[in-house]
């Protein structure tokens, strides 16, 4: 049960808590980019199967990969793709935390 508040809390309760604490002028649009970032697990369609509790998703799925781990922290570097790339690296850091909790 640990594992599953850890893991849900940090992708829906952290981009809800960051889009209203950091984001005041456009709230409802940041917090909506923040719960996309979710959007990267459709890479579990590809997986066979496609969900296994007892499997890390980072390094395994094609979106979770450490080279896209990357790309996801170097988009933090630019203005235009900051909150994009906050939303993946949360994701990751979900995803990481769930793993640990195995």
């Amino acid at each position: 049960m640990l594992r599953f508040c850890v893991h849900y809390g940090i992708h829906f309760l952290v981009p809800i808590a960051i889009g209203l604490y950091f984001y005041k002028e456009n709230r409802l649009w940041a917090v909506l980019l923040l719960l996309a970032g979710i959007m990267i697990d459709l890479d579990h369609l590809v997986a066979s199967p496609i969900f296994d509790s007892a499997r890390c998703s980072i390094g395994f799925h094609p979106l979770h990969t450490y080279w896209a781990i990357i790309l996801y922290i170097g988009l933090l570097f630019f203005r235009k793709t900051r909150i994009v790339g906050l939303a993946l690296c949360i994701h990751i850091v979900a995803d990481t935390a769930d793993c640990l909790l195995m």
